[in-house]
């Protein structure tokens, strides 16, 4: 596949090269042939083919236009990986933090943390201290990036964990806060001796990345993604599945929108897109004018989004066909995406835009399955990934044939090492020769196609983000006058869905659903905020004490 060749004119192809993906055991092998996985770093692997394109823009502020070139990522991430170790005692295998809204030292921070030997961790620059304080804990921090907005809560999370560990601020052009070290002095530093890079020494199967995510149910739990995972699931773009054009005579541009510190936006639109010399025009945060602004001056051909995003682009009356004009790729992930939104997009555009959905979670890297584009596919999530395995089960864990629902299990290379430090959630996710428990209901098509059915787990989406019930009730209940708590997700217009939270109250206490919802949505990030709860008598549960969420649908 040389030149301007679309996706679309190969898939057929590779599916009548390789049609037979079920097998004697009802066990769904990808349509694409299997690759060999480069045996590298996530940093090398981007740095590949660093000469094709180290002139040209690697990442831009879309509001600022603050810039850097490709060349310039690489010297500046090597800079700051020496200073690391060399200024701060950063050996193989520690653990990073980085929190901060979408930038384009973003990627400086994040190739500079993994060329030090260390692992990343990313934090919502949306949470508050209590959830950086639980993190710092869980992550085993040694040192932490932070944007100067969100500082104040980092260094009153440090407190309340009784912690002292260095905190970098990403001052680019702003005030630098009391007791926090200069990026800018870290990154422009020309003295430092960049041989002490010589002295990582790493392993493929050494941890990358350290995203939080809450897995099939539960609290957030460390994922363990290894430098393999990711330049796995990295080359697994770059197959028959791949949505950009490969050896383009021009440098595509790709709006990055979704959070950074979501391991989509990480590895799919940032890592992957760095390694095939695109260019990233970076928004910090989605807000209708800058984003529409952005996707008119900057002819962006590539653009992740998650479904409330395909909401605003088919309603919003900004929205108009030219906003459309460059695109070559739109890919939807995070939830599931109803026909008739991807419709009205359509109509906005006026034209069927070549648009396809995938499915994935943080625990494989995070893509497991997509749809190729030019498919016309738009009710699947696409087909396996190469060297990914697929299989149904139903309440046994026998295997179930083409569109029959049951749990959908992943096996690949791009499956997590595990949870950190928690054998008993990897004992309830992990089967037999590496199988991963989705906790999705899934069914697989003849051509081993994936239809999400619906969610074993009991996550909450609010506008694309992961909302656990576990997490809420946690902090409901440490309200002196809750006994007990449960927490759904309804739909909402807006958000998709939102929290609402069931609270059974101490015996003789008097206390107002506001004072419970204020003490609460201090403690969390704004899209896990509670605004609808009602107080009952009894959690209904179920006779092992599993709380019955769809009675509470009821109520």
């Amino acid at each position: 596949m040389a030149g301007r060749v679309f996706f679309r004119n190969s898939f057929p192809a590779i599916i009548v090269r390789k049609k037979h993906v079920w097998s004697n055991g009802n066990v769904v092998k990808s349509p694409c042939k299997d690759i060999v996985i480069p045996e590298c770093s996530v940093n090398e692997f981007v740095w590949r083919n660093l000469d094709r394109w180290e002139k040209k823009t690697a990442t831009e502020c879309a509001i600022t236009h603050r810039s850097y070139t490709y060349g310039q990522l690489h010297k500046l991430s090597r800079t700051l990986a020496a200073n690391l170790r060399k200024k701060f005692g950063i050996s193989d295998r520690d653990t990073v933090g980085l929190i901060s809204p979408n930038s384009p030292e973003y990627p400086i921070v994040t190739i500079g943390t993994l060329a030090a030997g260390a692992t990343l961790t990313t934090f919502s620059p949306f949470y508050t201290a209590y959830e950086i304080q639980t993190q710092i804990q869980q992550s085993g921090l040694k040192l932490i990036f932070a944007h100067p907005d969100t500082i104040t809560a980092v260094q009153e999370a440090l407190l309340l964990s009784k912690k002292q560990i260095p905190v970098v601020s990403l001052d680019s052009g702003a005030t630098r806060a009391d007791g926090t070290v200069s990026f800018n002095e870290l990154v422009e530093d020309n003295h430092v001796d960049l041989d002490i890079l010589k002295k990582v020494n790493l392993k493929t199967s050494d941890v990358a990345f350290l995203p939080y995510s809450s897995g099939t149910t539960g609290l957030p739990k460390g994922v363990e993604l290894t430098h393999r995972n990711i330049v796995a699931n990295c080359a697994q773009q770059d197959t028959e599945l791949k949505h950009y054009i490969r050896d383009a005579p021009y440098q595509e541009n790709q709006l990055v929108v979704l959070p950074m510190y979501h391991c989509y936006s990480l590895v799919i639109a940032m890592v992957h897109k760095l390694s095939v010399g695109i260019k990233l025009h970076v928004l910090p945060k989605f807000q209708p004018d800058p984003f529409l602004q952005a996707m008119r001056s900057n002819r962006i051909n590539i653009l992740y989004v998650a479904p409330p995003m395909v909401l605003f682009l088919g309603s919003h009356p900004q929205v108009t066909s030219e906003i459309f004009d460059h695109i070559t790729c739109m890919m939807c992930g995070a939830a599931p995406l109803a026909r008739a939104d991807i419709d009205k997009m359509f109509a906005k555009a006026k034209r069927e835009v070549e648009f396809a959905q995938g499915y994935g979670l943080t625990e494989v890297s995070p893509l497991a399955t997509a749809n190729p584009l030019g498919a016309r596919d738009y009710m699947t999530a696409g087909s396996a990934l190469p060297n990914v395995e697929l299989r149904v089960v139903d309440g046994e864990m026998r295997n179930l044939g083409p569109n029959e629902v049951g749990e959908l299990l992943i096996k690949g290379p791009n499956v997590m090492k595990g949870y950190k430090d928690n054998p008993e959630a990897n004992n309830q996710v992990f089967m037999e020769d590496g199988w991963l428990r989705t906790g999705d209901l899934a069914s697989l098509d003849e051509n081993g196609r994936v239809v999400i059915a619906d969610r074993l787990k009991e996550l909450i989406k609010v506008k694309g983000y992961q909302v656990p019930p576990a997490e809420l009730e946690n902090v409901i209940k440490q309200h002196p006058a809750v006994f007990d708590a449960a927490v759904i997700g309804v739909p909402d217009s807006y958000s998709g869905e939102r929290p609402k939270a069931f609270v059974m109250l101490k015996e003789k206490t008097n206390v107002s659903e506001k004072e419970i919802t204020d003490f609460v949505n201090k403690r969390v990030a704004h899209y896990k905020n509670v605004k609808d709860l009602t107080f009952i008598d009894n959690i209904p549960k179920s006779p092992s004490g599993k709380v019955l969420r769809r009675v509470l649908k009821d109520i």
